[in-house]
């Protein structure tokens, strides 16, 4: 082999190559013809994540992906969101385009200094315009410039959010990307051109527009909108909130811990959970009719089990008898688990319930009935009764916490009027800028990772191999359901990541290169490199705080 060449060998193909030094993986596609069953977006080179137009120098593996891989998706979205602001800019050059949250399966967008009423029209006219961009099949452009000269860009652009975000950037350069003569700096890679961005769609929705997104296992197809009111107004007060304390974006959070003010942070943030908490409870007391049951469900590292126990203290304050029971002891014997497509038992099930029992029990209950309480031996993969008998006064609330708590089916057959239902999710209030959202999943998965190392003996490795798994289970089995809840509560601390940045750094940076999940790690540790850590002052997070239940302190017992 020529020095001058080195070998690649792409996984897609099962073949090693020898090709010039410099080649592009654009390059590589076309040598060996390769295609998947759609466009080819991005590849995993040393199970690092690369654009099409990354050159080599080195011999490497290379796997190339559509949108129908996670990070491909991801690129996808983040370039339909560039396509998306370039839009509003070339219409409304005064204005500014922010992408506040995800929902309904997509992204709502607001747009600032608006020179026109917002309505139909103006929607209209911006889709239009992203269309027309799309059809000309504009490149994306990557620059990697000094820090100074990409300050000085953010501020000839009114980004003044992105120039406070790297106004403390430890590095000399930053890459930023154009289209045609518009700027912009994204958390991630982008889609070669504009030309792979042809399945979207954008409707007004309440005070703003909806950015539609396609579906990633069938990435032909639009997500279908879903209505989910209750969430959208938990968002819009969290930012109200934020606006109000001025720590919108992680520039401003930076800016806080800088100054040495988080502790205060910490504080205000705290202290709004605690008063939610308490709402939440008078609710459940004042309520015209009394509840019996308390139902509360949420995705995975919520911080549902916390919250519990949190909403069983205030509701003492208030002078009921809160009573806590988990639906694990209502599983079916492991002979009579429903199997998944695979053969494998599948746990996440409702069907994994006995809900007959469930059912019969709390309506014995509700009528002064003595219950013998069934207990789930997992080491036996049985139910078994153990002697612990419950009957309840009319003091007396049930809690009830599980993924399946708002599943109607669950609870079908008690009256509603003895039912208080509450989804409980980490809904991130900050954007890394306005045009880079903070997904609530990530917030998520760096909690539960830091979890499962203290408390469940599972590496970094292990979480994020079984992320994929649980999220299945929760866009199947929990957020169809949030919309039944009578209250939403938001887990998520404005100050948390900063805090759980340096516990969460030092497990990624023990995955190995060679690990498929190395570039979830990469990704991870870009994301954390953004904030500011909070150290010093973390001492201050009180012993009953969510954050707790994923760090050590905790004045609750979780056995």
């Amino acid at each position: 082999m020529s020095r001058k060449q080195k070998e690649i060998y792409c996984l897609n193909t099962q073949v090693a190559k020898s090709y010039p030094l410099g080649i592009s993986l654009l390059d590589i596609i076309k040598d060996q013809n390769i295609e998947l069953k759609y466009p080819i977006i991005g590849a995993r080179v040393n199970n690092e994540i690369e654009e099409l137009n990354y050159e080599i120098f080195k011999p490497k593996i290379v796997e190339f992906f559509d949108i129908t891989n996670t990070d491909g998706m991801r690129m996808y979205k983040r370039s339909l969101s560039f396509v998306l602001m370039k839009a509003v800019k070339d219409l409304y050059p005064t204005s500014s385009l922010r992408i506040q949250h995800s929902i309904s399966k997509g992204f709502y967008c607001e747009i600032d200094n608006l020179p026109v009423d917002f309505n139909l029209q103006v929607v209209s006219d911006i889709e239009t315009r992203m269309r027309q961009i799309i059809e000309l099949n504009m490149p994306f452009v990557n620059k990697e410039l000094p820090v100074p000269e990409v300050l000085d860009l953010f501020r000839e652009n009114r980004f003044f959010e992105k120039e406070k975000l790297f106004q403390h950037c430890p590095t000399l350069y930053t890459s930023v990307y154009f289209l045609d003569n518009q700027v912009d700096y994204f958390y991630g890679y982008l889609v070669p051109s504009t030309g792979y961005l042809k399945v979207f769609d954008l409707v007004k929705y309440y005070d703003g527009m909806l950015l539609r997104l396609p579906q990633r296992q069938k990435p032909e197809l639009l997500q279908p909108i879903s209505e989910e009111r209750k969430l959208f107004d938990i968002f819009q007060e969290y930012k109200s909130w934020c606006k109000i304390i001025k720590v919108e974006n992680i520039g401003a959070m930076n800016e806080i811990v800088v100054n040495g003010q988080e502790g205060e942070l910490i504080k205000i943030a705290e202290a709004l959970h605690e008063k939610k908490v308490a709402q939440i409870a008078d609710m459940i007391k004042g309520a015209p009719e009394p509840k019996r049951m308390i139902l509360i469900a949420g995705p995975s590292s919520s911080g549902k089990t916390t919250f519990a126990k949190r909403l069983a203290v205030q509701l003492m304050v208030g002078g009921l008898k809160p009573i806590q029971i988990s639906l694990d002891n209502y599983f079916v014997n492991r002979v009579d688990t429903p199997k998944d497509e695979n053969g494998e038992y599948d746990f996440e099930s409702i069907n994994a319930l006995d809900i007959d029992l469930f059912t019969q029990n709390f309506i014995d209950l509700i009528d002064g009935k003595e219950v013998d309480l069934p207990t789930f031996s997992f080491e036996k993969g049985e139910r078994i009764y153990n002697g612990k008998k419950l009957k309840i006064t009319d003091e007396h609330v049930i809690i009830v916490e599980g993924i399946h708590a708002l599943n109607p089916k669950l609870s079908q057959k008690i009256d509603k009027k003895y039912k208080f239902k509450i989804y409980i999710s980490a809904l991130t209030q900050l954007g890394i800028d306005s045009h880079n959202r903070i997904p609530t999943t990530d917030n998520r998965l760096l909690r539960r990772m830091i979890r499962d190392a203290q408390y469940r003996g599972y590496s970094a490795i292990d979480t994020i191999k079984r992320w994929e798994s649980v999220r299945r289970g929760e866009d199947k089995y929990i957020f169809p359901f949030q919309e039944e809840a009578n209250i939403i509560f938001n887990s998520a601390l404005i100050y948390e990541l900063g805090v759980l940045k340096p516990y969460a750094e030092k497990l990624l940076k023990q995955i190995p290169e060679k690990a498929l999940e190395f570039s979830e790690a990469q990704r991870l540790l870009k994301f954390l490199s953004y904030f500011k850590s909070i150290v010093k002052k973390a001492n201050e997070i009180p012993p009953t705080s969510i954050l707790r239940e994923f760090l050590t302190g905790s004045a609750f017992s979780y056995k």
